[in-house]
């Protein structure tokens, strides 16, 4: 019954996010979208919230009743995934990635160190690469598998805040990850295992893709661990490596190049980008 986590957070988030909207546009928490609009923000900390909301009866369930309600997995992976939005939240509180001026992508905030200057996109680095260093040890890895395996998860989790540049595409893109891992693999793991994040993500989208909401880095972080998770988890070692080649590739691409051009260029590409937007 593990699944029961998707449908369970779906659910709550569908009572929580709207009412968390709301509460951060009437506190004044706003910030402008790529039109200008001025709109509720980070939506990321009410998505976090309310998969944690999803988590207490689960996990009192799954203890004093004896339930198998949680995948044993999400103890260990729980971790990564909080701990990534949080250091989204730290940048989105800051500001600082906002600042006429400051550094962008890994190339700025890498220049940024080298002149002295510690941004908030340089502690979100650094403290991704700890919490992926972390929650991939002790899995009797070698010593390549092992820095291959940090590489994916950190990589994957910053393509999708590379990716987050218009409402819902980083939502899609999880959702088609997800559909990939489970056909292909046929398996359910990767819903079994994080769906209690799955849910309010799913909820959230909603509120992006109708333009009354941004994710922020807080939940740009929150759906890219969730995928990079997802990699480590569903794939064998090979697939692994040919994720890794891919994510890699593209992550070089989105810094160096635009990504949205890229998309729009498309037609497919940009009709399922535009799926569900109101604006489009």
């Amino acid at each position: 019954m593990e699944w029961i986590g998707l449908p369970l957070s779906f659910g709550l988030a569908l009572l929580i996010v709207p009412a968390g909207v709301r509460g951060l546009a009437e506190a004044g928490l706003v910030r402008g979208n790529y039109r200008g609009s001025r709109l509720a923000f980070p939506l990321g900390a009410i998505l976090a919230t309310a998969a944690l909301v999803a988590l207490a009866p689960l996990a009192f369930l799954n203890d004093r009743a004896d339930l198998d309600l949680l995948d044993p997995g999400l103890r260990h992976w729980i971790t990564y995934v909080l701990g990534i939005a949080f250091l989204g939240f730290l940048d989105d509180s800051l500001g600082q990635g906002m600042q006429a001026g400051a550094p962008r992508g890994w190339r700025g905030h890498a220049r940024a160190l080298r002149e002295g200057r510690l941004s908030t996109g340089a502690i979100k680095a650094i403290g991704a690469l700890a919490l992926a260093a972390y929650v991939v040890s002790g899995r009797g890895l070698e010593s390549f598998e092992y820095l291959a395996d940090v590489a994916l998860l950190i990589l994957a989790t910053n393509l999708f805040n590379l990716i987050d540049l218009r409402p819902g595409r980083a939502e899609k893109a999880l959702v088609l990850l997800g559909l990939g891992l489970c056909i292909g693999a046929w398996t359910a793991e990767p819903v079994d295992l994080l769906g209690i994040f799955v849910g309010p993500v799913l909820v959230g989208a909603w509120f992006t893709l109708r333009e009354r909401a941004i994710l922020g880095d807080t939940g740009s972080n929150l759906v890219g661990a969730i995928g990079g998770v997802w990699l480590l988890t569903t794939l064998d070692e090979t697939g692994r490596l040919i994720a890794l080649a891919i994510v890699a590739g593209l992550t070089v691409y989105g810094e160096l190049r635009s990504i949205s051009k890229a998309v729009e260029t498309l037609p497919p590409l940009r009709s399922l980008d535009s799926l569900g937007r109101v604006n489009d």
